[in-house]
């Protein structure tokens, strides 16, 4: 065990850098923990999330605006995903690169489809960079502050196996629903 936090301690900031810029919510609050138990430093953990997500956000609108051709071939089964996140876009306007931070399933998609806009490429990158910061101290620091309950579910996930599976088919399934719902084609 010991030999795991040595290497999480060498090559976890690596891998928070890597996760962050596709969304890194898993990873900060791995790192967030991991400051808790004083393997890792939450206050790099935090810079360096930031750093990655905002940068990753940036390079997916960068490449929407500049490379359209080479992203839509690859979102292609995206399509229903896509345009839920163009109908957030219109009803939550600037907001949405915010509250998207925060959403697992459309976190990636967001940055594509305002990139697909005329949405002005500066204000995006301003507005992107606040709410990667807003993001990383929010699920940073919450999970440095909650992580001795998350200490605690882990070990009772150790020393029952069984919750683990449960809890990621109901959160997955619960996601699904959600999706299929928000992209679901209304019938007139």
């Amino acid at each position: 065990m010991e030999d795991t936090f040595s290497n999480l301690a060498t090559y976890g900031y690596i891998g928070l850098f890597l996760y962050s810029l596709g969304g890194g919510f898993v990873a900060l609050l791995g790192a967030g923990v991991l400051s808790y138990m004083g393997k890792m430093d939450i206050t790099t953990s935090i810079a360096i999330a930031f750093l990655a997500n905002a940068l990753g956000d940036v390079l997916l609108f960068y490449m929407a605006r500049y490379q359209k051709s080479m992203m839509m071939d690859g979102l292609k089964k995206h399509r229903r995903k896509l345009a839920l996140s163009h109908a957030l876009m219109k009803k939550y306007g600037s907001w949405i690169i915010l509250f998207q931070k925060f959403v697992y399933g459309i976190k990636t998609l967001i940055p594509i489809a305002i990139g697909l806009t005329k949405y002005d490429f500066k204000k995006f990158a301003v507005l992107n960079f606040i709410s990667a910061g807003v993001w990383a101290l929010v699920v940073g620091l919450g999970a440095y502050y909650s992580g001795a309950p998350l200490i605690k579910t882990a070990e009772l996930i150790g020393e029952k196996p069984w919750i683990a599976p449960l809890l990621l088919v109901t959160f997955g399934g619960l996601l699904w629903l959600y999706l299929e719902k928000a992209t679901k084609k209304k019938s007139k």
